[in-house]
């Protein structure tokens, strides 16, 4: 259904929504895919890595695989269940999980749906400040947290949580640290790892398998998932996610995509974000397909050896992992010769036809890559946002490679979306006006985490709402053209997107505006060749500071005045410690002032035309 000229588009009716529970659909899947694979992990060890760098090639063999069915994803997520309830967790409570992507993290998600407890999946390269923010925001109960962090391109060098968890809780060396459990996050009640947990108490080693009851009845339109939107420290925003809007979400992602039981989907995006849990863990589970965590985080390599090695039909992604993926093949001959052992007929990714890239536009010239290179010639674009559950838009196999790269595709099944004026959201605009968009209907969160001020900002209930939806309002700038396809054109806030990972400039701004020597700051996304965007910081260096411009003009300040020196590369490394790496700014400009509006406002599209401009000068000279 359209709007006519007006950019308002209503998604399909069919198929219908599902008003069950996740564990009452996940139990007909397992009824009827039992004996299927549900989820497969592969996590390298360090005798791996070693026997990697004795190799002639440098890859040498594969890590095992670990395969759970969907009986047995169901068996080991009973267990679990049952184990997190002898701990005190019942329905309600928040369960903080910081894991990447492998076997447990999976198993946990089913066993803390079975109880009724809220699952709250956290970045797991939270620093100390993030993650004591989260859990005293949530007042989580339990915390489940791996002995080690891995770290993005980093495969068996990651960072150890044990300095982590000893900046709050005492005594934890004596303890272990795969789980926690207590009444106040910051002090848990015990420090059990969970290996310990699940062979402790049953008479037979380990904790039934039998059915999970949760303490009382279960109602799918009841928060099940609470999602972080950014990693920030002071102001988080955690979206609450019902049955409803996740489990439907997923099984009308599987739908338009073409997912059937029989594929096998590489998902390399995190579990700890909707992209990983929702259009990748919960639209395969809802199949009755299988779901390849390569490695626990992201690896180019492994995730193209997974690929080939599995046979896999589909890979997910946002653009800067494929461009990671294909440049890895294009640049290293012992991974093409790998692959060649493993397919010798020189097809290792024959079955590849399916994928989803998110988080960021596709370019044409990069699809046309993916096809000619990984045959991913159904890949499909979509968009949304967390408090969407996540996916309102999306593309579809059958749309041409121009709607698949020019635009984020039509309105999902039972989902409204709308273009408004961002000044006045109660005016829709004509169809081919830039506007803010909008979405309604199941999808919609049930509001911020004890954040009702901010739940307000930018969801308008259906009380308050002329056309009696609720409705969720991105922020994002978009268009609508005649057949209801949407084109995100840019963004009216001022939310940075570097390589799909969402970054707020106050966070950055707050963090450097601590920094020694920092007057002021305003952060800005500015283009980058490879992420899309990347952090720019325009610094104002505060009263008996100077920014460090040329290693001349440092050295004549230096000589000549007594004024300190702010240099680029200590802010980088400030905001480094203090916060994810990603939140780093690629580049640093010293000023005296910003362009601001009568009323004192900083312009930030003056600041990003400045960058631009900067950017071309530094490149052509």
């Amino acid at each position: 259904m359209s709007g006519g000229s007006w950019s308002y588009s209503e998604g399909l009716t069919e198929p219908p929504l599902s008003y069950n529970t996740i564990s009452e659909h996940f139990a007909g899947v397992v009824s009827q895919h039992g004996d299927r694979p549900a989820v497969m992990c592969r996590a390298p060890t360090t005798a791996d890595l070693l026997a990697c760098s004795q190799s002639s090639n440098g890859f040498g063999k594969p890590p095992h695989t670990e395969i759970l069915t969907y009986e047995g994803l169901d068996v080991l997520s009973n267990r679990l269940a049952h184990a997190l309830r002898s701990t005190g967790v019942g329905k309600g409570d928040r369960v903080a999980v910081s894991l990447g992507n492998v076997m447990e993290n999976a198993a946990l998600t089913y066993a803390v749906f079975k109880l009724g407890a809220i699952l709250v999946p956290l970045n797991p390269s939270f620093n100390q400040q993030q993650l004591t923010a989260a859990l005293a925001h949530l007042g989580a109960k339990t915390l489940i947290i791996g002995a080690v962090t891995d770290l993005p391109y980093k495969p068996c060098r990651g960072r150890s949580n044990l300095p982590l968890l000893e900046s709050f809780i005492p005594d934890v060396a004596a303890s272990g640290i795969s789980s926690g459990t207590g009444p106040n996050p910051r002090k848990p009640r015990a420090l059990t790892p969970l290996s310990e947990l699940l062979s402790s108490s049953s008479p037979k080693g380990t904790y039934s398998s039998r059915s999970v009851v949760p303490d009382s009845p279960l109602s799918a339109d009841e928060t099940i998932n609470i999602q972080f939107t950014s990693g920030t420290t002071s102001l988080p925003k955690a979206a609450q996610l019902s049955h409803t809007c996740i489990l439907n979400n997923g099984r009308l992602i599987a739908a338009r995509m073409g997912l059937e039981p029989d594929d096998r989907v590489v998902v390399p995006p995190p579990l700890f974000h909707c992209f990983g849990c929702v259009l990748g863990y919960m639209a395969t589970a809802t199949t009755g397909a299988a779901i390849l965590f390569p490695s626990p985080a992201f690896d180019p390599a492994a995730s193209l050896l997974m690929a080939a090695e599995q046979d896999a039909t589909g890979l997910y992604g946002v653009a800067t992992m494929f461009v990671a993926e294909l440049e890895l093949l294009e640049s290293s001959p012992d991974l093409r010769e790998q692959l060649q052992r493993v397919h010798p007929n020189h097809q290792p990714f024959r079955s590849l036809r399916k994928g989803i890239a998110a988080g960021s536009s596709v370019p044409e010239s990069l699809m046309r890559r993916l096809y000619a290179t990984l045959g991913l010639e159904d890949l499909v674009i979509c968009y949304g946002q967390t408090e969407t559950s996540p996916v309102s838009l999306m593309t579809s196999p059958t749309d041409s490679l121009h709607r698949r790269t020019g635009t984020v595709g039509r309105a999902m099944p039972h989902t409204a979306v709308k273009v408004v004026d961002p000044t006045d959201r109660s005016v829709l605009l004509p169809r081919g006006e830039r506007g803010e968009l909008a979405a309604s209907g199941y999808l919609v969160m049930q509001g911020y985490w004890n954040d009702a001020v901010r739940t307000r900002e930018d969801c308008v209930s259906a009380a308050d709402s002329s056309d009696g939806r609720t409705w969720m309002y991105s922020g994002d700038e978009a268009r609508m053209d005649g057949e209801g396809y949407v084109e995100i054109t840019g963004r009216i806030k001022d939310l940075i997107i570097r390589g799909g990972e969402n970054i707020h400039p106050l966070e950055v701004e707050n963090c450097l505006l601590q920094c020694p020597g920092v007057g002021d700051v305003s952060v800005v996304g500015v283009p980058h060749a490879r992420y899309g965007e990347a952090v720019g910081a325009f610094v104002v260096p505060h009263a008996g500071w100077v920014g460090e411009e040329d290693q001349e003009q440092q050295q004549k300040q230096a000589a000549n005045s007594s004024r300190q020196v702010l240099r680029k590369e200590d802010l980088k490394a400030w905001v480094r410690e203090k916060l994810s790496s990603h939140l780093v700014p690629s580049h640093v400009w010293f000023v005296d002032d910003y362009p601001k509006t009568a009323s004192g406002k900083i312009q930030k599209y003056k600041l990003r035309d400045m960058a631009v401009g900067m950017l071309s000068e530094s490149s052509s000279s």
